[in-house]
């Protein structure tokens, strides 16, 4: 046989005639792999994780714990991107507008990527379609304390000294429409005790007053409660969610008690969400190395340090249906409390 010049072509052992029959067979299968857009590529740069608030702070801290997992499991860098401001809108506007290909992730709150919807009249992205659920790391629910000179030492005695003083007495949270603010609104109207709210600009100065006696009755994170509790400073009552928080083993939840109004019992989260049409598989992969990230001991250790639930068996299907779920909910507990958009 000749080539197209008339010059014969080259002799080729039965070896090299298997290596190329090999090699062309590999590359046919990647490029059906590839156009058949099954197994997109990644991650093929670094990924990047933006949390909606300040370095330092619980979030943050979980952020770098699984993203320094995540960079070992996946063969490249993760890095967190602090975007504080703006409710958390910040971060998520960037996660929105990146590309769909999952090297670019958030890694927030409840309030961050699911109830923001309700609070702002406009909102720059679309996040039922702009974001997409990934991987839920933890519950996060908040508890109810109250400086240790009330002498309300439960929930049934919290609730018949706010109906014997109705009107007199207020509570404090860390913002208007957080879940703080929810559960307490829901907690007013059902002890008809008309206790008045006082919106903090975050915890710190929330807890400095309950502390201080300014404030007799709040609600919040364990990670910012805890140390106040110890020391007998401060008193917790109950937690909002399903399940006892392993920090604090002898506080019961609002549903235990009887109380099963979902202000009580849907709980808070910290996830991640990537890019809305980013391809499934990549979506699913993320997912399952996360999740893996949950299951090592150090990151495992730091969940519970921050005073949350870990949560090592989600899944990108569970989240979103929950996220799915969840939306009226906390549509009709803001419109409840009186929340308006702004």
């Amino acid at each position: 046989m000749k080539t197209e010049s008339g010059q014969p072509f080259p002799s080729l052992s039965r070896r090299q005639l298997l290596r190329l029959a090999t090699a062309a067979s590999a590359a046919g299968t990647t490029s059906w792999t590839l156009a058949s857009g099954d197994k997109p590529a990644f991650p093929t740069k670094p990924v990047r994780v933006i949390v909606p608030f300040a370095a330092g702070g619980a979030t943050d801290v979980l952020a770098r714990a699984v993203c320094d997992k995540l960079g070992q499991q996946i063969g490249q860098p993760s890095i967190v991107d602090n975007r504080p401001g703006a409710a958390g809108l910040l971060a998520c506007d960037a996660v929105a507008k990146a590309a769909p290909d999952g090297h670019t992730l958030t890694l927030g709150t409840t309030s961050t990527m699911l109830s923001n919807q309700f609070m702002f009249k406009k909102l720059s992205y679309d996040p039922q379609k702009d974001l997409v659920p990934v991987v839920r790391i933890c519950w996060a629910p908040i508890v109810l304390v109250v400086n240790s000179k009330l002498a309300a030492r439960s929930l049934p005695e919290l609730m018949a000294h706010a109906k014997a003083n109705k009107g007199q007495l207020t509570y404090g949270s860390y913002g208007i429409g957080s879940q703080g603010h929810l559960a307490l609104a829901t907690l007013s109207k059902v002890t008809d005790s008309d206790m008045t709210h006082i919106a903090y600009k975050g915890e710190a100065p929330m807890v400095q007053d309950l502390v201080g006696g300014q404030l007799m009755i709040g609600i919040g994170s364990i990670l910012s409660l805890k140390q106040h509790i110890d020391s007998g400073k401060l008193r917790a009552i109950a937690f909002t969610g399903r399940t006892r928080v392993p920090a604090l083993p002898d506080v019961p939840t609002f549903a235990e008690l009887g109380h099963q109004q979902d202000a009580f019992t849907v709980s808070g989260w910290l996830g991640v969400a990537a890019t809305g049409s980013t391809p499934a598989a990549v979506v699913d992969q993320l997912g399952a190395q996360i999740r893996k990230t949950l299951q090592t001991r150090e990151v495992n250790a730091r969940v519970l340090m921050a005073g949350f639930v870990p949560l090592t068996d989600d899944s990108p299907q569970k989240y979103q249906a929950d996220w799915k779920r969840e939306l009226p909910i906390w549509k009709q507990l803001l419109q409840d409390a009186g929340v308006q958009p702004t």
